[in-house]
């Protein structure tokens, strides 16, 4: 239960929230609009939106669950990922931007083949619905069961998935962009809050130091390390990386709404600096959280064990609203960036005289089915053995096929559909069979080394089956067209500006990893 207070603070956030997702919306949705946000996005709106969907109610309480259970060396996600976000603003995102694509299954049918945008639309849409909106409606759950005592866990579920729907069906991207970004914020500050407590309680810095387990504040782990082996940090994390920052429709979609390549550019390196904030705001919190509960049965429950023991009350009901509104964030990022793919991947192809009104009503139909879906499989989590787990295998074992087509696609125009589609049968293959073998515990190769394998294997098919196809000059004109180095240069990119914002970021991340190695 929480005070009464808290309960008022809460009501105030998620209705102002709510209010202002229907107060965007407010407008005739055209395609552009409710999809893309009429390309009016600025620099700190993104950044803000992206870390709004990143820290989601399954980083918080997984992230800094795995911090309690295995150390630091979770942070590696991050700053991992702000480096490939430096990378990716520079080079990628700029011919990405001038593909003037609404979707990133679409930009692979430019570059390979039609039934390779289906292959990417089909797993794109299992991965949102199975993964980010089922998981975030697991998470949402659990504090909302603790606010209403005697919710029982469907209606919970039933509950938060229709807020969630709300403002997505209405207002499309231009709603969920702005209330990602207020999420963003809140979401940074009440974590601060949280790890300012932690610590003051735990006895400070050096206290957590001193208690904290062999290894628990190494950010490299041994090869031997189950969860976190340097093989797997150098070369599994990457191409995990790769996928979630560079091909992952929640994520570019908020590019892809920028009013500028510049703007683009700058707010997906504002997003890779404020990750790095993570390590200080949830990751560290969760190794503080040892010297206050340490025997819990399940390191999930770490979070809100500090949440409701540490706060008092008015940050308390702060926090719980920074939380449901992470997860309203990511709930609606999901359903809106299912409802892009459904509409721009399969009923536009089938329609493709429908009207602007047509395609977004269908969008809007997509988001309520892709809901219900969701809230239906969210249960199921409960079988898993860690919430963490469930998320970073699955992403293991699927995506390498598809960040290797997306690599590749943009740096070698030789790259054809023959091999694009040898990739994905491969890749898909050995993924599940990996998966398998897993499971069953006959090779329990660690995931990320997994990853990297079935990366490796995607990439060197792409390459053999492409070379065994002579391409005509129509297809060599339009491959050429699409790679990193020609679309890069057509749209005169790389300001000193955003190229001084990328070399001070990265000398950052740098400056941070060598000092928690």
């Amino acid at each position: 239960m929480l005070p009464a207070f808290d309960y008022g603070v809460l009501a105030v956030y998620l209705t102002g929230l709510l209010a202002l997702g229907l107060i965007l919306s407010r407008r005739r949705a055209t395609a552009s609009e409710y999809f893309l946000a009429s390309h009016k996005a600025g620099w700190p709106a993104i950044g803000l939106a992206l870390v709004g969907s990143n820290i989601s109610p399954g980083v918080l309480i997984g992230v800094t669950g795995s911090a309690y259970a295995f150390g630091i060396s979770v942070f590696n996600y991050d700053w991992t990922g702000t480096a490939i976000l430096v990378v990716f603003a520079l080079f990628f995102l700029p011919a990405v931007l001038a593909a003037k694509v609404y979707t990133m299954p679409e930009f692979l049918e430019r570059r390979y083949d039609p039934r390779v945008r289906v292959w990417f639309s089909i797993l794109t849409l299992v991965l949102y619905i199975l993964l980010d909106a089922a998981g975030a409606l697991y998470c949402g759950t659990l504090v909302l069961k603790l606010i209403v005592p005697g919710l029982s866990f469907e209606v919970a579920i039933l509950l938060l998935a229709a807020l969630a729907v709300i403002y997505s069906v209405t207002g499309g991207l231009r709603s969920v962009l702005y209330t990602q970004a207020v999420q963003g914020v809140v979401g940074l500050g009440s974590a601060l809050f949280l790890a300012i407590f932690a610590f003051h309680t735990a006895g400070g810095w050096d206290a957590v130091v001193h208690a904290a387990p062999p290894g628990h504040l190494n950010l490299i782990r041994p090869a031997s390390d189950p969860i976190m082996p340097w093989t797997g940090m150098a070369f599994g994390l990457p191409v995990m990386g790769f996928y979630y920052w560079c091909t992952n429709q929640v994520i570019v979609q908020r590019m892809l709404a920028a009013k500028s390549i510049a703007d683009g550019q700058k707010g997906a390196l504002f997003a890779g600096l404020l990750k790095l904030l993570i390590l200080f705001l949830i990751v560290l919190p969760g190794v503080a959280g040892l010297l206050l509960y340490p025997k819990l049965t399940s390191p999930d429950e770490i979070y809100l064990r500090m949440a409701f023991g540490l706060m008092p009350s008015g940050l308390l009901g702060l926090l719980v609203a920074a939380f449901l509104g992470a997860l309203m964030a990511q709930l609606s990022a999901a359903y809106n960036s299912a409802a892009t793919l459904v509409t721009m991947d399969f009923v536009r192809r089938l329609r493709p005289s429908a009207s602007d009104a047509s395609v977004v009503r269908w969008g809007r139909i997509s988001t309520i089915v892709c809901m219900v879906i969701s809230a239906l499989w969210a249960p199921q989590i409960m079988k898993f053995p860690s919430l963490w787990q469930y998320f970073q295998a699955v992403l293991a074992y699927a995506t390498p096929p598809a960040a290797a087509l997306f690599l590749l696609g943009m740096l070698w125009p030789r790259a054809n559909g023959r091999g694009a589609i040898w990739a994905v049968a491969t890749g898909s293959g050995l993924g599940i069979a990996l998966f398998v073998l897993s499971v069953t515990k006959v090779w329990p190769l660690a995931f990320l080394n997994a990853a990297f394998l079935v990366f490796a294997v995607s990439l060197a098919s792409l390459v053999l089956a492409s070379l065994t196809r002579r391409q005509t000059p129509e297809e060599r004109a339009r491959h050429a067209s699409l790679t990193l180095k020609n679309a890069w240069q057509a749209a005169r990119l790389g300001s000193r500006e955003v190229a001084g914002w990328a070399l001070a970021l990265f000398a950052v991340t740098a400056g941070l990893v060598w000092w928690f190695r």
